[in-house]
């Protein structure tokens, strides 16, 4: 299958999941994340604010607050595909852009460069147990994460695992992937 049908045929099995277990998962997830080393030795943290099905970054983000952590979101510049993190400190710093993603507001927010960054926690919707995903067809992650040199962690309701992804060079896999029944080590670190 190609990255598009895959795009599809996951985001139909999400579209099925009731808002229950969405929730029960979303929330097994993260206190799996929670429990890590990598949560607990991260004193910056970069993700982004979940939107539909894809697994609750809010939860994540108060627990990282709440633990004196910084929150880092990336606000993306379309006309060079590069992502920028910028630290958050409370959800009224974001605003809604293109396709209903929330971004951080400039004007109230700093940005933190990259070397600065312990843990990032990479989107998508699609994920093979190798550590590929597919994700939204921007490419911005893979640009970012091709000199990222710190952990990288996807978090995936077991919907979202599929038997294989196509992927070339410049594909960046992630090193582990946590879902509502495991965590899987990508082997790559």
């Amino acid at each position: 299958m190609d990255k598009k049908q895959i795009r599809k045929e996951v985001k139909q099995r999400l579209h099925s999941l009731s808002s229950e277990d969405y929730k029960i998962n979303s929330r097994r997830i993260v206190h799996t994340l929670f429990q890590t080393d990598w949560w607990k030795k991260a004193k910056v943290i970069a993700v982004t604010v979940s939107r539909g099905k894809e697994v609750d970054t809010q939860l994540l983000i108060e627990q990282a607050w709440s633990q004196q952590k910084i929150v880092v979101v990336p606000k993306c510049n379309p006309s060079t595909y590069e992502m920028i993190f910028r630290k958050i400190t409370s959800f009224s710093q974001l605003e809604t852009v293109y396709f209903g993603l929330k971004e951080p507001i400039e004007r109230e927010t700093v940005a933190i460069a990259k070397e600065e960054i312990d843990l990032i926690v990479v989107p998508g919707i699609a994920y093979s147990r190798n550590g590929h995903r597919v994700g939204y067809g921007g490419g911005y992650y893979d640009r970012f994460l091709a000199s990222f040199t710190k952990p990288k962690i996807s978090l995936a309701f077991k919907e979202q695992l599929v038997s294989d992804v196509p992927y070339n060079h410049y594909d960046i896999p992630v090193d582990a992937i946590i879902t509502n029944l495991e965590m899987i080590d990508c082997g790559h670190h």
